[in-house]
């Protein structure tokens, strides 16, 4: 029975090196997709939220209080600089302005009045029928009465001020917003919501926000700020639908101040609106191409990340070496521009990354394997001569 089992474990020992006294087959390095390295321009689209505006939104509200007696215009309406919009009740104020009117006419007559008396008592005094303090006194009251007729003149100009305010109209041209105050209601200067919005859409500014880095991305590639400004291409819309915006865009202003709460700048881009299609209050997505020149781009999936550093497998002397890479990470999610740890000419390999270790035997897909070395035949021994 023991000598069974030995047997038993000696067939299973010769099975295990592929037949007793025959030595194993050697596996050949495995097959992997490679590609070697080179400089590239590439422009990549960055897309960032954003927020419409019109170029102007301008609050309307009231300047004397009253109730609305006439509304001239509809929401969405389309208005031009100087046109009416509201009409405050005028009874109230047209009251004022004819007693301001009537104060000044009466101050004018204490002034005529006051001149006469005056020029009589000068005339005296030039006598010496009045003394000098008769004189002084009537100077004093023609003086007294051009002060009120001052005083009257500035209220009725006040008064006829507060009249035109009762006729609200446009400041500028645009598009009324929504019209929450309808005729009968109280309005004033001091409440808290306007009578109306308007819009200038002729030209929309679009905000949208940039990280610190990529701020200083921007500013590196440029120069200075100034220079992204001028540099900088033109940049698309995506609005709330998917659709692209037909127009162009153009950075006018970066934010010189980052915000410490978000870590953010603000970015504006105006967009010509000839066709009234974007809305003030919009939503939309701003697309920012990033141009990069002679720069090394590779495959995401070409990479592994370990302990958050990011590695690629470099080919070597037919063996995988494993190399750390800096990167920026871009927003198409298939690719990284590499900043260092590459150089044109190397070979990476792009495929099956997950399944190497340091020192992995590799054959690029598409090369030809190498040719196996014969061996010499073994040279007679003297021994084998001799016989």
């Amino acid at each position: 029975m023991k000598q069974t089992f030995v047997k038993a474990a000696l067939a299973v020992s010769c099975m295990a090196t592929v037949g007793c006294g025959q030595a194993p087959t050697a596996m050949g390095p495995g097959e992997y997709a490679a590609m070697t390295v080179a400089t590239t321009d590439r422009e990549i689209p960055v897309n960032y939220s954003a927020t419409i505006r019109g170029r102007q939104d301008i609050a309307i509200y009231p300047q004397v209080s009253g109730t609305i007696s006439q509304l001239c215009v509809t929401e969405g309406q389309r208005v031009s600089n100087g046109q009416t919009l509201f009409i405050i009740d005028q009874v109230p104020y047209k009251a004022a302005l004819q007693t301001a009117e009537a104060n000044v006419a009466a101050a004018k007559a204490g002034v005529a009045t006051a001149q006469l008396v005056y020029d009589s008592k000068k005339e005296l005094f030039s006598r010496n029928v009045v003394s000098q303090f008769d004189l002084s006194t009537a100077e004093n009251q023609l003086l007294t009465a051009k002060a009120q007729l001052a005083q009257a003149e500035a209220q009725r100009v006040n008064a006829a001020n507060n009249l035109s305010y009762t006729v609200v109209k446009a400041p500028a041209n645009g598009v009324v917003g929504t019209l929450p105050y309808r005729i009968g209601a109280l309005v004033s200067p001091s409440m808290p919501q306007p009578l109306t919005t308007v819009s200038d859409n002729s030209e929309m500014y679009v905000y949208f926000s940039m990280t610190e880095n990529q701020l200083l991305n921007l500013t590196r590639q440029y120069g200075s700020l100034d220079n992204t400004l001028k540099s900088m291409p033109e940049v698309q819309l995506l609005l709330n639908d998917g659709s692209t915006y037909t127009e162009k865009g153009r950075i006018e202003s970066i934010s010189g101040v980052i915000d410490t709460s978000t870590g953010s700048v603000q970015i504006r881009a105006a967009f010509p609106n000839k066709d009234g299609l974007l809305h003030s209050g919009g939503a939309g997505n701003v697309v920012v191409p990033s141009i990069y020149k002679d720069r090394i781009v590779i495959p995401q999936h070409a990479t592994f990340e370990l302990q958050d550093k990011v590695y690629v497998y470099k080919v070597v002397d037919g063996k995988a070496s494993a190399s750390m890479v800096a990167v920026e990470k871009i927003s198409n999610g298939r690719e990284y521009i590499v900043n260092s740890g590459l150089t044109p000419g190397e070979t990476i390999v792009t495929e099956g990354v997950g399944l190497l270790r340091e020192g992995t035997p590799i054959r690029i897909k598409g090369q030809a394997a190498p040719a196996p070395a014969t061996e010499e035949p073994a040279a007679e021994t003297q021994t084998g001569k001799e016989e």
